[in-house]
Order: C-alpha cells, then structure tokens, then sequence
C-alpha cells in the first residue's frame, strides 16, 4: 500500500515560481559557489521566493529581486512555506 508523503524541503531549483522557501543549508564545499550564494545576500534562515524559473531563475530575497544561475540554485537547500 502506498502512503502520501509531501516533501517539505529541496533544492532551491525545484521550487515552482510563486513558491516560498526558509534557507536551511548549502550543499556544497566549493569556496567559490559559497562566496557568490553569501555575496548575493543568501544566508542560512533567510525567506526567499522563487519569481521565475525560465529563462533565467529570478527569486525574491526581502524587497531585492536577484536573478541566479541553476549550479547556484542547485546547491541552495530550502524548507518550503506553506500558504
């Protein structure tokens, strides 16, 4: 028998737009990717929204709107908000 389960974290790029998500961790080592997420102003416990998915990735952090390429967003881990 199969049980519904939701999934209440992921990756920032699973995010469908309109969908909200609380940083909870990197998922990655590299200095370099870690350097941009924190210079764009992604820290860990801070609410972002994801605006648009294509062409480019658009997410809403406080009041600035930032466009973030896939291997960034790839290693941003988010507990979703519900409504």
């Amino acid at each position: 028998m199969f049980t519904p389960f939701r999934v209440t974290g992921c990756s920032l790029e699973l995010l469908n737009p309109g969908e909200q998500g609380i940083v909870t961790f990197y998922q990655t080592q590299d200095k370099k990717i870690l350097e941009e997420i924190t210079s764009i102003g992604i820290t860990i416990g801070i609410c972002i929204t994801l605006e648009q998915k294509f062409p480019a990735l658009v997410i809403k952090v406080d009041s600035h709107t930032i466009s973030i390429n896939q291997q960034i967003a790839r290693n941003i881990y988010v507990r979703i908000v519900e409504h």
